[in-house]
C-alpha cells in the first residue's frame, strides 16, 4: 500500500462516515499522511481529525475514534491508534506494506509521475544570459536548477516549454562590439568593455572569418564585430549548455519585439487603456496600482523605450503564445523584478498569477578551504566550464541543485572530486550502482523474480526502505508544487541511506550451497525497485546513474 492509497482510505472512511451520519462535515480534497519520526507510533499517522474536528463540531479524539473503527477494516492496515489530542498512529501489516516493491518494479520509469500539473502549460525561462561572455557560476547554477525543474514539471504531468531569453538589444552589445574591435586592433579594452582571453580569442575567430574587418571606419568594423562576434558567443553558449545537459525549445531574441513592432504597439495599447501616464516628459507605467512599490518609467523623456518596455512585450509575447503559467528564473540582483513583472501582466488584463519569479542567491566556489575566484576565459569570473573541468557535470548539477535556490551556497570542490559517502552525488550515484551490482550477483546465484511473496519483508531495515520509496511520489509532487528540486536530491540521499543499512542487513543471496528462498526472490523485487527509484530522481536531476562505479 502506497500513502496515497492510505491517504485515499482515509479519506474514504470519512466520507463514509458522513454518509452514515457520524459525522457532519464537508470532506477535504485529500488527506495527508507522513512517516512518524518515531516508528514506535507506527508506519504512517495523518492529523486529520485535528484539522476537521473543530468544524464538525467535535472533539478531535472523538472524531479520531469514529474514523478508527472505520479504517481498521481496511485490508491491509493492522491497527491504529490514537495518539495526543487526535493523531490517527497506522501500522501496515508486512503484506501491505511490502507490496509496494512488485508496484514499482511493474510501473518502472513512469513511478513517481502524475498528472497534478496536466492543466498548466508552462514557459520556462531561465538562464537567459547576455551573449557577451560565458556563462558565470550563477547562470551555471539556474541551468541545473532550472532544467530539473522543468523535468520535475513534466513528471507532474505539466506541457513545458524551456526558453532562453536572447538579449540582443542594448548597451551590453555595444560594449561587447567595441571589446572585440579594440582587442582585434591590440588596443586596451575600453573603460566600460569587457575583458578576458575570451575575448581575444573571438576577436580572432571574427578575424579568420571576416578577414578584410578591419579595413574600413570603425563604426562599420565595428557593427561586424557585432554581428560575427555575438552569433560565435552565443555558439558557445549553446555548446556549454549542452555539453552541461541543458537544451532549450525557444531562443527568443529580444531585438524582435523591436523590430516588429511589438513594443511600440503594445505601449500604444496601454496608453490608450490609461495604465501608462504621462509625467515630467516620460511616460509612466501605473504598476503601483498592481501591486509594485513604484510607477515605472517606460517611455523615457527621449523618446526611447525603457528596458521595462520589453518586458511588458514579452510578456504578452508568452501570453498570446497560450502560456497559463511563465516562469522566470532571475539571479540576486533581480529582487525589483518580481512585482514589477507581475503589474506589467495585471496592467495587460492578465491574472498576476500568470506571471512567477524566482530569484537564486550567490554560489561561491571553495578548494582547501579558501575562495575560488580567478577563470582561465574570463578573468575574475568563474565559469560553467570551470565548474565541469573541477568535478565534472554529474557534480556540478547534482550540488547546485541539492540547496534551495534562494539561500546562498558554498561549493566545495575538493569534496565533490572524494569518493566517499561525504560527497552526496557519489553516495547516491553508488546506491544506485550498489543495487545494479546486487542484481547482478543475484542472477549469478540463481535468485531471480520468479516468487514474490510481500510478507517476507517484515525486517525494520525493509519496512524503513519501504517506507522512503512510498513517499517519493508525493516528494516529487511538492518539488512541482513549491518549485524546489532540492526536495528531490534530498530525497535520494534519504534513500540511499535506507538502501545501504538495509543491504548491511538482510541478505538477497542465500548463504553457502543453500537453495534461493521465497525471502530471497522478494528482497530482490525490493532492490531493483530501489534501483528505479534512484534512477528515475536521478534523472529528474539531470545526473546519470551508473550501473558501474
Amino acid at each position: 500500500m502506497t500513502p496515497e492509497e492510505l491517504s485515499s482510505a482515509i479519506l474514504s472512511c470519512l466520507r463514509d462516515a458522513v454518509s452514515a451520519g457520524d459525522i457532519n462535515v464537508d470532506p477535504p480534497a485529500e488527506v495527508r499522511v507522513e512517516r512518524p519520526k518515531n516508528r514506535d507510533h507506527g508506519d504512517w499517522a495523518t492529523n486529520i481529525a485535528l484539522q476537521v474536528a473543530k468544524r464538525a463540531g467535535m472533539n478531535p479524539r472523538d472524531f479520531a475514534s469514529l474514523l478508527k473503527g472505520r479504517l481498521e477494516e481496511v485490508d491491509g492496515v493492522a491497527s491504529v491508534d490514537i495518539a495526543g489530542p487526535g493523531f490517527l498512529n497506522i501500522v501496515l501489516d508486512a503484506s501491505a506494506a511490502g507490496e509496494l516493491a512488485r508496484n514499482i518494479v511493474d510501473t518502472g520509469s513512469s513511478y513517481g509521475t502524475s498528472q497534478v500539473m496536466s492543466d498548466q502549460r508552462i514557459n520556462l525561462e531561465f538562464v537567459s544570459a547576455n551573449p557577451t561572455g560565458p556563462i558565470h557560476l550563477g547562470g551555471t547554477r539556474w541551468a541545473a536548477v532550472g532544467d530539473a525543474l522543468a523535468r520535475i514539471f513534466e513528471a507532474a504531468g505539466a506541457a513545458v516549454t524551456r526558453e532562453y531569453y536572447f538579449n540582443d538589444h542594448g548597451s551590453q552589445i555595444d560594449k561587447f562590439a567595441r571589446s572585440l574591435l579594440a582587442s582585434a586592433k591590440e588596443q586596451p579594452a575600453p573603460e566600460d568593455g569587457y575583458a578576458g582571453q575570451y575575448i581575444t580569442d573571438i576577436a580572432a575567430r571574427v578575424l579568420s572569418i571576416a578577414p578584410a574587418v578591419l579595413d574600413q571606419d570603425d563604426d562599420a568594423s565595428q557593427e561586424q564585430f557585432r554581428a560575427i562576434g555575438v552569433d560565435l558567443m552565443f555558439g558557445d553558449i549553446k555548446a556549454s549548455l549542452h555539453a552541461f545537459g541543458v537544451d532549450f525549445d525557444v531562443y527568443f531574441h529580444e531585438d524582435s519585439l523591436h523590430k516588429d513592432g511589438a513594443v511600440g504597439k503594445l505601449l500604444e495599447q496601454l496608453k490608450g487603456s490609461g495604465s501608462l501616464y504621462s509625467a515630467d516628459g516620460a511616460w509612466w507605467l501605473r504598476s503601483t496600482e498592481f501591486g509594485d512599490d513604484k510607477d515605472r518609467v517606460v517611455i523615457k523623456s527621449d523618446g526611447d523605450p525603457a528596458y521595462i518596455a520589453g518586458d511588458i512585450a514579452y510578456i504578452q509575447n508568452k501570453l498570446d503564445r497560450g502560456f497559463t503559467l511563465n516562469l522566470y528564473l532571475l539571479g540576486a540582483d533581480h529582487h525589483g523584478y518580481v512585482a514589477r513583472l507581475k503589474a506589467a501582466a495585471a496592467a495587460l488584463g492578465h491574472s498576476a498569477d500568470s506571471v512567477e519569479v524566482l530569484i537564486g542567491q550567490m554560489v561561491n566556489l571553495v578548494r582547501e578551504g579558501k575562495a575560488v575566484r580567478m577563470s582561465k576565459r574570463a578573468g575574475t569570473v568563474v565559469t560553467l566550464e570551470d565548474l565541469v573541468d573541477a568535478v565534472g557535470v554529474d557534480a556540478a548539477r547534482y550540488a547546485l541543485a541539492r540547496y534551495s535556490a534562494d539561500s546562498n551556497i558554498d561549493i566545495d570542490l575538493d569534496l565533490l572530486v572524494k569518493k566517499s559517502n561525504d560527497n552526496p552525488v557519489f553516495y547516491v550515484q553508488y546506491a544506485h550502482a550498489r543495487s545494479c551490482a546486487a542484481a547482478r550477483n543475484a542472477a549469478a546465484a540463481g535468485v531471480d523474480g520468479s516468487e514474490f511473496d510481500a510478507g517476507t519483508l517484515a525486517h525494520e531495515s525493509e519496512t524503513e526502505l519501504l517506507a522512503h520509496l512510498g513517499t517519493y511520489p508525493s516528494v516529487v509532487a511538492q518539488s512541482a508544487q513549491f518549485r524546489e528540486p532540492h526536495r528531490v536530491a534530498r530525497h535520494l540521499e534519504v534513500i540511499a541511506g535506507s538502501y545501504h543499512r538495509w543491504y548491511a542487513s538482510c541478505r538477497i543471496t542465500p548463504i553457502g550451497e543453500q537453495q534461493a528462498a521465497a525471502v530471497n526472490h522478494t528482497r530482490l523485487w525490493l532492490n531493483n525497485a530501489t534501483t528505479q527509484v534512484l534512477g528515475n530522481g536521478l534523472g529528474l536531476l539531470g545526473v546519470s546513474a551508473p550501473e558501474r562505479m
